[in-house]
């Protein structure tokens, strides 16, 4: 028997979580999305994403969520809604930049990637590396209307499409993987694993396939590029 899974819990509201609010409603998805305020300062979008969005505290989202995204970047102090979230996939959106979040030694020297550290801090989830090299912003610089578009949107294609782009999916659980397979399906995109999570730093930034984030590559492109990347040292 095959549980659907219909209601999303997106934790961060800043422009990948209300982006990926809207493409998943038009895809038939129940959205709840916090931030790091209050629910009420969310109205103004709730009334754009429509009946099939609301508001909440980031515990109350995660507690509705079937599944859910932390669409903000890693900090060892943040404290998440940890039991609310226990038992559910948790797609994490996070890219390690330093230059915007400070350093972590254990990522430079290779020990551990950025979504194993945010696995630690979501012990009882399932955490998946998704939708990191994507953009949810229109493409710079503009050369027809459609780029106007996020990514996210001006990429996606029908399955079978023969220009449909592949995302990569990474986690230490396989029912994870199949989780966020299904919902790039959804939104218009092929799936690549490239698990666990101990290899995602293969489609970090700087990495041969995130040469390609912009325009997106193909399913066989993106294994190739994978294959390519050569740990940094640092």
């Amino acid at each position: 028997m095959t549980v659907t899974l219909t209601t999303i819990g997106i934790l961060g509201a800043g422009q990948a979580g209300s982006t990926l609010a809207r493409v998943a409603i038009a895809a038939g998805y129940d959205v709840v999305i916090a931030n790091s305020r209050s629910p009420e300062t969310l109205r103004a979008l709730v009334d754009r994403l429509g009946p099939r969005a609301r508001a909440a505290s980031a515990a109350d989202a995660a507690e509705a969520a079937d599944f859910a995204v932390t669409a903000f970047p890693y900090r060892p102090g943040d404290r998440l809604p940890v039991e609310e979230l226990a038992g559910k996939v948790v797609l994490d959106n996070n890219n390690y930049m330093p230059w915007r979040d400070g350093s972590y030694p254990e990522v430079d020297a290779g020990l551990k990637t950025i979504h194993e550290l945010r696995q630690e801090q979501l012990p009882t989830s399932k955490v998946v590396k998704a939708f990191t090299h994507v953009q949810f912003h229109g493409r710079s610089p503009v050369r027809v209307p459609a780029d106007l578009l996020p990514a996210v949107v001006r990429l996606a294609r029908p399955a079978g499409a023969p220009d449909r782009t592949a995302l990569v999916v990474s986690s230490d659980h396989p029912e994870a993987v199949r989780l966020v397979t299904r919902f790039y399906d959804d939104l218009g995109f092929d799936a690549v694993d490239n698990s666990p999570l101990s290899e995602s730093w293969r489609s970090a930034p700087g990495t041969p396939m995130w040469n390609h984030h912009v325009d997106g590559q193909s399913r066989e492109q993106l294994v190739q590029n994978l294959r390519r990347a050569r740990r940094p040292v640092r």
